[in-house]
């Protein structure tokens, strides 16, 4: 299994799809299996049953892990869909970097 370019909290957008271009946050990124559950997309309606006194059944929408490939990193700084690029920093730190405008990806 490859790296994943994506972690918890980046902020992406969908490339295909049939929430393709919707921009939103990532909750779970698991490259083990190369999926991440985004925020608003994927969204998949399941019915639970009651669950003893207090904790009522009914219909439950929550969000399924799609194809870490079917989204891109959104740059903070110049704002557009991008890949990235990894550099090492003076420190001695593997960075993530915008190809577009090489602005870095805070970890």
């Amino acid at each position: 299994m490859a790296r994943m370019h994506i972690r918890k909290d980046d902020r992406v957008v969908v490339i295909s799809g049939k929430d393709k271009g919707k921009k939103t946050k990532v909750l779970i990124a698991e490259p083990s299996t190369g999926r991440v559950v985004v925020e608003k997309v994927n969204m998949a309606t399941k019915h639970e049953k009651p669950k003893g006194q207090g904790k009522p059944g009914g219909i439950v929408h929550q969000e399924n892990p799609i194809p870490a490939c079917k989204v891109m990193l959104l740059c903070g700084k110049c704002g557009k869909a991008t890949r990235i690029a990894f550099k090492i920093t003076d420190s001695g730190d593997k960075v993530r970097v915008c190809k577009k405008c090489g602005a870095l990806f805070e970890k």
